[in-house]
Protein backbone atom coordinates (compact mmCIF):
# COMPACT_ATOMS: atom_id res chain seq x y z
CA UNK A 1 0.00 0.00 0.00
CA UNK A 2 1.54 3.45 -1.37
CA UNK A 3 1.18 5.78 1.84
CA UNK A 4 2.26 9.13 0.34
CA UNK A 5 -0.83 10.70 0.79
CA UNK A 6 -2.02 12.58 4.45
CA UNK A 7 -5.12 11.49 6.25
CA UNK A 8 -7.36 13.80 8.18
CA UNK A 9 -9.43 12.20 10.57
CA UNK A 10 -12.58 14.55 12.07
CA UNK A 11 -14.33 13.81 15.40
CA UNK A 12 -16.69 15.80 16.89
CA UNK A 13 -17.16 15.76 20.46
CA UNK A 14 -19.43 17.05 22.95
CA UNK A 15 -19.38 16.09 26.21
CA UNK A 16 -17.30 12.89 25.93
CA UNK A 17 -14.52 13.17 28.57
CA UNK A 18 -13.95 9.18 29.07
CA UNK A 19 -14.10 8.53 25.43
CA UNK A 20 -11.68 10.44 24.47
CA UNK A 21 -8.45 8.39 25.31
CA UNK A 22 -9.92 4.88 24.59
CA UNK A 23 -10.94 6.52 21.09
CA UNK A 24 -7.22 8.15 20.66
CA UNK A 25 -5.24 5.18 21.49
CA UNK A 26 -7.17 2.88 18.73
CA UNK A 27 -6.75 5.11 16.07
CA UNK A 28 -3.07 5.98 16.64
CA UNK A 29 -2.38 2.29 16.44
CA UNK A 30 -4.67 1.90 13.06
CA UNK A 31 -3.02 5.28 11.46
CA UNK A 32 1.16 4.24 12.83
CA UNK A 33 1.15 2.73 9.36
CA UNK A 34 0.55 5.73 7.47
CA UNK A 35 3.10 8.01 6.78
CA UNK A 36 1.63 11.09 7.35
CA UNK A 37 -1.95 12.32 9.53
CA UNK A 38 -3.93 14.33 11.54
CA UNK A 39 -6.55 14.14 14.44
CA UNK A 40 -8.64 16.87 14.40
CA UNK A 41 -10.75 16.72 17.60
CA UNK A 42 -13.63 19.66 17.47
CA UNK A 43 -15.06 20.43 20.74
CA UNK A 44 -18.33 21.72 20.31
CA UNK A 45 -19.12 23.44 23.72
CA UNK A 46 -18.56 20.60 26.40
CA UNK A 47 -18.92 21.64 29.46
CA UNK A 48 -17.39 18.61 31.11
CA UNK A 49 -13.69 17.64 31.04
CA UNK A 50 -13.62 16.81 27.24
CA UNK A 51 -11.35 19.55 26.18
CA UNK A 52 -9.31 19.20 28.97
CA UNK A 53 -8.51 15.28 27.63
CA UNK A 54 -8.02 16.12 24.26
CA UNK A 55 -5.44 18.95 25.24
CA UNK A 56 -3.32 15.91 27.31
CA UNK A 57 -3.16 14.06 24.67
CA UNK A 58 -2.09 16.69 22.35
CA UNK A 59 0.99 17.43 24.43
CA UNK A 60 2.28 14.39 23.80
CA UNK A 61 1.70 13.96 19.83
CA UNK A 62 1.55 17.39 18.05
CA UNK A 63 -0.49 15.35 15.17
CA UNK A 64 -3.14 15.78 16.90
CA UNK A 65 -5.36 19.27 16.53
CA UNK A 66 -7.92 21.17 18.41
CA UNK A 67 -10.72 23.41 17.69
CA UNK A 68 -13.18 24.62 20.52
CA UNK A 69 -16.44 26.13 19.94
CA UNK A 70 -17.24 29.22 22.44
CA UNK A 71 -20.37 27.37 22.51
CA UNK A 72 -22.56 24.30 21.15
CA UNK A 73 -22.92 24.81 17.64
CA UNK A 74 -24.16 21.18 17.06
CA UNK A 75 -22.96 18.21 15.42
CA UNK A 76 -22.91 19.15 11.59
CA UNK A 77 -21.63 22.54 12.22
CA UNK A 78 -18.79 20.46 14.13
CA UNK A 79 -18.21 18.27 11.25
CA UNK A 80 -17.95 21.33 8.95
CA UNK A 81 -15.39 23.09 10.93
CA UNK A 82 -13.18 19.79 10.99
CA UNK A 83 -13.44 19.68 6.97
CA UNK A 84 -12.41 23.90 7.40
CA UNK A 85 -9.26 23.32 8.65
CA UNK A 86 -8.54 19.96 7.50
CA UNK A 87 -5.65 19.55 5.57
CA UNK A 88 -5.13 15.76 4.06
CA UNK A 89 -5.51 14.52 0.65
CA UNK A 90 -8.39 12.69 2.41
CA UNK A 91 -11.07 13.23 5.39
CA UNK A 92 -12.41 10.78 7.37
CA UNK A 93 -14.85 11.73 9.91
CA UNK A 94 -15.82 9.92 12.71
CA UNK A 95 -18.17 10.05 16.38
CA UNK A 96 -15.92 10.08 19.08
CA UNK A 97 -18.21 7.40 21.55
CA UNK A 98 -16.43 4.45 19.56
CA UNK A 99 -19.68 3.43 17.96
CA UNK A 100 -17.65 3.97 14.81
CA UNK A 101 -14.61 0.99 14.58
CA UNK A 102 -11.36 3.06 13.33
CA UNK A 103 -10.34 -0.25 12.09
CA UNK A 104 -12.52 -0.08 8.73
CA UNK A 105 -10.33 3.27 8.30
CA UNK A 106 -8.19 0.80 6.59
CA UNK A 107 -10.98 -0.62 3.93
CA UNK A 108 -12.21 3.26 3.47
CA UNK A 109 -8.52 3.98 2.88
CA UNK A 110 -8.48 0.87 0.01
CA UNK A 111 -11.48 2.10 -1.52
CA UNK A 112 -10.42 5.49 -2.25
CA UNK A 113 -7.33 4.14 -3.38
CA UNK A 114 -9.26 2.32 -6.06
CA UNK A 115 -10.83 5.72 -7.11
CA UNK A 116 -14.03 6.04 -5.11
CA UNK A 117 -14.16 10.11 -3.44
CA UNK A 118 -17.15 9.18 -1.33
CA UNK A 119 -16.95 6.27 0.64
CA UNK A 120 -19.92 5.52 3.18
CA UNK A 121 -20.02 3.16 6.06
CA UNK A 122 -23.18 1.77 6.58
CA UNK A 123 -24.57 -0.16 9.25
CA UNK A 124 -25.11 -3.99 8.60
CA UNK A 125 -26.89 -4.20 12.49
CA UNK A 126 -29.88 -2.17 12.04
CA UNK A 127 -31.90 -4.25 13.42
CA UNK A 128 -30.49 -4.62 16.86
CA UNK A 129 -31.62 -1.15 17.95
CA UNK A 130 -34.79 -0.31 19.15
CA UNK A 131 -38.29 -0.86 17.26
CA UNK A 132 -39.06 3.17 17.63
CA UNK A 133 -35.70 4.02 16.23
CA UNK A 134 -35.76 1.41 13.49
CA UNK A 135 -39.33 2.62 12.17
CA UNK A 136 -38.63 6.66 12.14
CA UNK A 137 -35.05 5.81 10.03
CA UNK A 138 -36.52 4.04 7.68
CA UNK A 139 -39.89 6.47 7.89
CA UNK A 140 -37.52 9.51 7.54
CA UNK A 141 -35.61 7.94 4.26
CA UNK A 142 -38.58 7.08 2.79
CA UNK A 143 -39.57 10.62 3.42
CA UNK A 144 -36.45 12.36 2.07
CA UNK A 145 -36.18 9.97 -0.81
CA UNK A 146 -39.12 9.90 -2.30
CA UNK A 147 -39.92 14.12 -2.36
CA UNK A 148 -36.08 14.86 -3.17
CA UNK A 149 -34.00 15.02 -6.02
CA UNK A 150 -31.08 13.90 -4.04
CA UNK A 151 -31.24 10.03 -2.68
CA UNK A 152 -29.04 9.03 0.03
CA UNK A 153 -27.79 6.07 1.24
CA UNK A 154 -30.04 4.10 3.53
CA UNK A 155 -29.15 3.90 7.21
CA UNK A 156 -25.40 5.84 6.15
CA UNK A 157 -24.27 7.92 9.14
CA UNK A 158 -21.57 10.22 9.28
CA UNK A 159 -18.69 7.83 9.20
CA UNK A 160 -17.16 8.52 5.80
CA UNK A 161 -14.47 9.14 3.96
CA UNK A 162 -14.55 11.44 1.48
CA UNK A 163 -11.71 13.13 -1.06
CA UNK A 164 -10.25 16.31 -1.16
CA UNK A 165 -12.28 17.66 -4.29
CA UNK A 166 -15.42 16.91 -2.05
CA UNK A 167 -14.29 18.62 0.74
CA UNK A 168 -13.15 21.45 -1.21
CA UNK A 169 -16.25 21.66 -2.69
CA UNK A 170 -18.29 20.74 0.53
CA UNK A 171 -15.84 24.19 2.13
CA UNK A 172 -18.29 26.28 -0.43
CA UNK A 173 -21.54 25.38 1.45
CA UNK A 174 -22.41 28.70 3.65
CA UNK A 175 -26.15 27.76 4.64
CA UNK A 176 -26.96 27.67 8.47
CA UNK A 177 -28.74 24.67 8.62
CA UNK A 178 -26.34 22.06 7.74
CA UNK A 179 -27.41 18.38 6.79
CA UNK A 180 -23.87 16.98 6.09
CA UNK A 181 -25.37 13.27 4.67
CA UNK A 182 -27.62 15.23 2.00
CA UNK A 183 -24.36 17.91 1.01
CA UNK A 184 -22.35 14.71 0.51
CA UNK A 185 -24.87 12.85 -1.84
CA UNK A 186 -25.66 16.36 -3.59
CA UNK A 187 -22.52 16.98 -4.63
CA UNK A 188 -21.93 13.99 -6.38
CA UNK A 189 -18.80 12.58 -7.03
CA UNK A 190 -18.05 8.49 -7.67
CA UNK A 191 -19.52 6.85 -4.36
CA UNK A 192 -19.44 3.66 -2.30
CA UNK A 193 -20.15 1.88 0.50
CA UNK A 194 -18.87 -0.59 3.13
CA UNK A 195 -21.18 -2.32 5.74
CA UNK A 196 -20.18 -2.31 9.04
CA UNK A 197 -21.03 -3.17 12.43
CA UNK A 198 -22.24 -0.48 14.70
CA UNK A 199 -20.71 -1.37 18.37
CA UNK A 200 -22.29 -0.47 21.21
CA UNK A 201 -21.21 3.34 22.95
CA UNK A 202 -17.83 2.98 25.00
CA UNK A 203 -19.32 5.55 27.81
CA UNK A 204 -21.94 8.40 28.54
CA UNK A 205 -25.06 8.97 26.52
CA UNK A 206 -26.16 9.70 23.36
CA UNK A 207 -26.61 13.32 22.36
CA UNK A 208 -29.90 13.21 20.09
CA UNK A 209 -32.45 13.32 22.01
CA UNK A 210 -35.83 12.78 20.53
CA UNK A 211 -36.46 16.29 19.87
CA UNK A 212 -32.84 17.03 18.14
CA UNK A 213 -33.89 13.84 16.01
CA UNK A 214 -37.29 15.51 14.69
CA UNK A 215 -35.06 18.61 14.17
CA UNK A 216 -32.41 16.87 12.30
CA UNK A 217 -35.58 15.50 10.46
CA UNK A 218 -37.04 18.05 9.48
CA UNK A 219 -33.84 20.09 7.97
CA UNK A 220 -33.03 17.29 6.13
CA UNK A 221 -36.47 17.42 4.48
CA UNK A 222 -36.74 21.17 3.97
CA UNK A 223 -33.07 21.42 2.97
CA UNK A 224 -33.07 19.50 -0.38
CA UNK A 225 -36.93 19.61 -1.48
CA UNK A 226 -39.46 22.07 -1.84
CA UNK A 227 -41.97 19.70 -2.86
CA UNK A 228 -43.81 19.76 1.11
CA UNK A 229 -44.73 23.36 -0.09
CA UNK A 230 -46.14 22.00 -3.61
CA UNK A 231 -47.86 19.42 -1.36
CA UNK A 232 -49.84 21.81 0.45
CA UNK A 233 -50.60 24.28 -2.94
CA UNK A 234 -52.35 20.97 -3.95
CA UNK A 235 -54.01 20.08 -0.51
CA UNK A 236 -55.56 23.79 -0.69
CA UNK A 237 -56.37 23.44 -3.98
CA UNK A 238 -58.35 19.50 -3.44
CA UNK A 239 -59.89 21.12 -0.25
CA UNK A 240 -61.09 24.03 -1.53
CA UNK A 241 -62.55 22.26 -4.39
CA UNK A 242 -64.49 19.87 -2.05
CA UNK A 243 -65.67 22.82 0.27
CA UNK A 244 -67.19 24.62 -3.10
CA UNK A 245 -69.07 21.21 -4.00
CA UNK A 246 -70.80 21.05 -0.54
CA UNK A 247 -71.60 24.63 -0.54
CA UNK A 248 -73.55 24.23 -3.54
CA UNK A 249 -74.90 20.98 -1.90
CA UNK A 250 -75.23 23.19 1.28
CA UNK A 251 -77.16 25.67 -1.32
CA UNK A 252 -79.34 23.25 -2.32
CA UNK A 253 -80.66 21.84 0.28
CA UNK A 254 -81.41 25.07 1.55
CA UNK A 255 -83.59 26.47 -1.70
CA UNK A 256 -85.16 23.36 -3.00
CA UNK A 257 -85.58 21.15 -0.17
CA UNK A 258 -87.42 21.31 3.10
CA UNK A 259 -84.63 19.63 4.46
CA UNK A 260 -82.41 22.06 5.76
CA UNK A 261 -81.58 21.34 9.55
CA UNK A 262 -80.45 23.68 12.00
CA UNK A 263 -77.49 22.43 13.77
CA UNK A 264 -73.65 23.29 14.28
CA UNK A 265 -72.13 19.38 14.01
CA UNK A 266 -71.08 19.58 10.33
CA UNK A 267 -70.01 23.12 10.69
CA UNK A 268 -67.69 22.80 13.59
CA UNK A 269 -66.55 19.43 12.17
CA UNK A 270 -66.16 21.67 8.68
CA UNK A 271 -64.51 24.32 9.87
CA UNK A 272 -62.26 22.66 12.53
CA UNK A 273 -60.99 20.13 9.35
CA UNK A 274 -60.06 22.91 7.42
CA UNK A 275 -58.49 25.36 10.22
CA UNK A 276 -56.02 22.12 11.06
CA UNK A 277 -55.19 21.68 7.53
CA UNK A 278 -54.61 25.53 7.13
CA UNK A 279 -52.13 25.48 10.13
CA UNK A 280 -50.16 22.72 9.18
CA UNK A 281 -49.58 24.76 5.72
CA UNK A 282 -49.00 27.69 7.47
CA UNK A 283 -47.34 25.84 9.79
CA UNK A 284 -44.77 24.25 6.13
CA UNK A 285 -44.70 28.11 4.88
CA UNK A 286 -43.15 29.46 8.39
CA UNK A 287 -40.55 26.43 8.24
CA UNK A 288 -39.11 27.38 4.88
CA UNK A 289 -39.66 31.06 6.02
CA UNK A 290 -37.45 30.92 9.15
CA UNK A 291 -35.03 29.60 7.41
CA UNK A 292 -35.28 32.55 4.90
CA UNK A 293 -35.06 34.19 7.59
CA UNK A 294 -31.93 33.24 9.20
CA UNK A 295 -29.75 32.65 5.87
CA UNK A 296 -30.37 36.41 5.35
CA UNK A 297 -28.66 37.21 8.52
CA UNK A 298 -25.62 35.21 6.89
CA UNK A 299 -24.05 34.60 10.55
CA UNK A 300 -21.22 32.21 10.78
CA UNK A 301 -21.69 28.32 11.01
CA UNK A 302 -19.44 28.25 14.20
CA UNK A 303 -17.43 30.76 16.56
CA UNK A 304 -14.19 29.14 17.03
CA UNK A 305 -13.12 30.27 21.19
CA UNK A 306 -9.44 28.16 20.78
CA UNK A 307 -7.56 26.65 18.28
CA UNK A 308 -4.52 24.40 18.26
CA UNK A 309 -2.67 23.44 15.40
Amino acid sequence: MENNFKISIVIPCYNEEDNIIPLTEILLKTLKKYNDYEIIFVDDGSYDKTLKKIKEIRNKNKKIKIISFSRNFGHQNAIKAGFDYSTGDCVISLDSDLQHPPGLIDEMIEKWQEGYQVVYAVRNNFKSLGFFKRTTSKLFYKIINSISDVKMTYNAADFRLIDREVVNAIKQFKENYLYIRGIVSWVGFKQTTIKYKQEKRFSGESKYSLKKMIKFALSGITSFSIKPLKLSLILGFIISFFSFLYGLYALYIAFFTDRAITGWTSVIVSVLFIGGIQLFMIGVLGEYLGKLFMENKRRPNYIIKDKEF
